[in-house]
């Protein structure tokens, strides 16, 4: 029997807490979403001025992120370079960049999905709360 890591409260709340200050740092009106390994929602926050789309769209990338262990902007660049038929992928419906893995020991816990901004902008509040962790 093998061991697995996966992701505590309080690992979330680092995670949550460190998102929401590279977004508010940067004046970034966004919803922050936190999944674990098979994409279930573990924390939603829509900061102030975001637009409600985020709501969705965060957890979504996220989702994304988690299921296919790798960040959702490398489906956007397989649609992008001539592979739509990954639209066609059942459960990713957030393909675009803002969603990025918790990755521990090649083990994926979770993952972050960010969105009100500029896709990278969203990766990167994504990358600044998983930094958080130290893993």
């Amino acid at each position: 029997m093998k061991s697995k890591s996966y992701l505590e409260a309080a690992d979330v709340k680092a995670i949550a807490s460190a998102a929401e200050a590279e977004a508010l740092k940067h004046g970034w009106a966004v919803t922050i979403a936190v999944v674990d390994d098979g994409g279930h929602l573990l924390h939603l926050q829509r900061l102030d001025g975001a637009a409600p789309i985020s709501a969705h769209i965060g957890p979504a990338k996220a989702r994304t992120a988690a299921l296919g262990r790798r960040e959702s902007k490398a489906y956007e660049d397989m649609i992008n370079g001539a592979r739509p038929a990954f639209l066609s992928a059942p459960l990713l419906e957030g393909m675009l960049e803002g969603g990025v893995p918790i990755m521990k020991d090649g083990q994926c816990l979770g993952a972050v999905g960010v969105s009100g901004v500029k896709s990278n902008e969203d990766a990167q509040i994504a990358r600044a709360g998983i930094a958080a962790l130290g893993l």
